[in-house]
C-alpha cells in the first residue's frame, strides 16, 4: 500500500493549506508567488480546485542512470552498439600506485590523469564509473607484469627500510604480497588518498558509486594465508578510524563487502557507531548456490543480515557481482526461470540490489541486449507518475517509486529551468510524494527529471499515463 511521507503530508497540510500558506519566492525574481489551498491526495489522484489535470505520457526506454547490470570497460566497449542502452554504469578497479608519484617532506605528488583517462572512456558511451580502489590482487600483473600479485601500494611506501610486505604462493588465484598495515606511513597514506580523492571527485558525474574495502581485491577477506591483524589486514582500531573519517567527507554513494561482517576480520557489526554510517553494501559471489540460508551453509545470506540488519539499502547501494563460483553462473542468472530456485528478479527484490556486474553473462543464451535492459529496469529505483495538475503558477506532480530501491543522489521535477524543492531521494520503495515545481506546465513545456551528478547525456526517465 502507498503512503504518502511525514514530511509531505505536512506539507499538504500546511504549505498547500489555507490555513497558514506559506508564499515562496520565485528563485530567479524573488516575486512572491501564491500556493495552490486545500489540496488533498485522495488515490493516485491530486485534487485541487482551480488546477487542471494535464495530459503526461511517458515510458522507460533504456537502463535507469545509477541502476543495472554492469559490464567492465572493455567488454562495454565491444558490445556499446547492442549494449549500450541496456547499462547505465561501468566497473573499474584502480591502482593508488599509479595515482601517487612519491612524497615532497608532508606532501603527496599526485598525476590524475590515469584516473580521468578511466573516467572519460567511461563516459565516452555514456555510462558512469563504479571505482573500487585495491591493494591486493592475486596473480596480478598489472603493477609490475614480472612480478604477479604485487601490491598497488605506492612505490615510494615500498622503497622505506622498515616497510616490509608479506608473501604468499599457495592461493589458486595466484601469486599475493600483502600490505604491511604495521607500518604507520601506509596508514596514514590511505586515510589521505581518500580524502584527496573525494575532495576532487565528490560531485564528479563520471562516477556513480565507490567500494571501498580491504584484503584480496578490496573484499574484506584474504585466502591462503593466516589473518594477522595490524599486519597483513589493518587492525580493527584502524578500520574504525578509517571509515569514521571517510564518512564525514565522501559525498559520492560508497559500500563495503558483505564479508564485513565477519567478525574475524572487522569491527563493523559489533560497533554502533560504525553501523549507523551511511554506506552499502556490495556482494562479490551474488546468487551463488549456497548463497541462500535455505540452500546450503547461506553465508552471504547471513552477512547481509548481519550488517544489512534489513535497512542497509535505505542508506547506501546495494549490489556487487554475480557469482564467478562456476562458469555457468554468470551464463544462467538471468534465465526466466530461475538459477538455484531463485530468479533474478526476486533476489533483486529482496536484497533491494541497485547494481550488479555481470560481464560473463553477454556470452550465455540469457544474457541478450533485451534481457540485459529488462534486468537492469528490475532493479533500483523505478519513478511512476501518478497525477500532474497545474495552474498559471505552478504545477503538482504525484509520483511513486515502483522500484527496489532508492536513488542515491539528488534528483527532482522540473520545467524549464525551474525544479521542485521536493527531492525524489526521499522517497522509498512503495512511497508516494507529492512534488511542486512553482511554474505552469504550458502547452510545449515538458515535465522532467533533473539530477546534477549524473552525465549531461544521461536522462531519468518516468512512466506516467495521466490523461486530463
Amino acid at each position: 500500500m502507498k503512503k504518502i511521507s511525514a514530511y509531505i503530508l505536512a506539507l499538504t497540510i500546511g504549505v498547500l493549506s489555507s490555513c497558514d500558506p506559506k508564499e515562496p519566492e520565485d528563485p530567479q525574481t524573488g516575486v512572491i508567488i501564491p500556493v495552490p489551498t486545500k489540496v488533498t491526495v485522495v488515490g493516485d489522484s491530486i485534487h485541487a480546485p482551480h488546477m487542471q489535470r494535464v495530459a503526461v505520457h511517458s515510458s522507460l526506454t533504456h537502463a535507469q542512470p545509477m541502476t543495472g547490470l554492469v559490464l567492465w570497460p572493455d567488454q562495454a566497449a565491444d558490445l556499446d552498439s547492442t549494449y549500450g542502452d541496456a547499462i547505465s554504469m561501468e566497473f573499474a578497479y584502480c591502482l593508488p600506485c599509479r595515482i601517487v608519484q612519491g612524497k615532497s617532506g608532508e606532501i603527496l605528488r599526485y598525476d590524475w590523469e590515469y584516473l580521468n583517462d578511466i573516467l572519460d572512456d567511461i563516459a565516452s558511451r555514456n555510462h558512469q564509473a563504479i571505482l573500487r580502489f585495491r591493494y591486493e590482487y592475486p596473480g596480478s600483473r598489472e603493477v609490475n607484469p614480472d612480478d604477479p600479485g604485487a601490491t598497488a601500494v605506492p612505490e615510494y611506501i615500498k622503497e622505506m627500510e622498515d616497510y616490509h610486505e608479506q608473501f604468499n604462493n599457495v592461493h589458486e588465484d595466484g601469486p599475493t604480497y600483502y600490505a604491511d598495515w604495521s607500518h604507520p606511513e601506509l596508514q596514514w597514506f590511505t586515510k589521505q588518498f581518500f580524502q584527496e580523492f573525494a575532495l576532487r571527485y565528490n560531485y564528479d558525474p563520471r562516477i556513480a558509486f565507490v567500494e571501498i574495502g580491504f584484503g584480496h581485491w578490496s573484499e574484506y577477506h584474504i585466502y591462503g594465508t593466516e589473518l594477522n591483524l595490524g599486519v597483513n589486514f589493518p587492525s580493527k582500531e584502524y578500520q574504525k578510524e578509517f571509515f569514521e573519517e571517510l564518512a564525514t567527507y565522501m559525498h559520492l554513494p560508497w559500500s563495503v563487502s558483505i564479508d564485513a561482517a565477519d567478525e574475524e576480520y572487522s569491527p563493523f557489526t559489533k560497533t554502533p557507531s560504525m553501523m549507523n554510517l551511511a554506506f552499502g553494501l556490495f556482494d562479490d559471489s551474488f546468487m551463488h548456490e549456497e548463497h541462500e540460508i535455505g540452500s546450503g551453509d547461506g553465508y552471504n545470506e547471513q552477512c547481509w543480515n548481519a550488517i544489512g540488519k534489513g535497512t542497509r539499502w535505505k542508506k547506501g547501494p546495494c549490489g556487487g557481482e554475480i557469482s564467478y563460483y562456476e562458469e555457468s553462473d554468470q551464463h544462467n542468472f538471468l534465465n526466466p526461470a530461475g538459477m538455484y530456485g531463485h530468479t533474478w528478479e526476486e533476489q533483486a527484490a529482496k536484497y533491494h540490489i541497485s547494481f550488479m556486474i555481470a560481464n560473463d553473462a553477454p556470452e550465455g543464451q540469457y544474457g541478450t541486449a533485451a534481457r540485459f535492459k529488462q534486468a537492469s529496469l528490475a532493479s533500483g529505483y523505478h519513478f511512476k507518475v501518478l497525477d500532474v495538475v497545474t495552474d498559471a503558477d505552478s504545477t503538482l506532480i504525484l509520483v511513486t517509486n515502483t522500484g527496489v530501491a532508492p536513488i542515491y543522489t539528488e534528483a527532482f521535477f522540473s520545467i524549464g529551468y525551474i525544479g521542485s524543492s521536493d527531492y525524489l531521494n526521499q522517497l522509498m520503495p512503495g512511497d508516494t510524494l507529492l512534488a511542486m515545481v512553482y511554474a505552469p506546465l504550458l502547452p510545449g513545456k515538458k515535465l522532467e527529471i533533473y539530477a546534477p551528478y549524473i552525465l549531461d547525456d544521461q536522462v531519468i526517465e518516468f512512466e506516467a499515463n495521466v490523461n486530463p
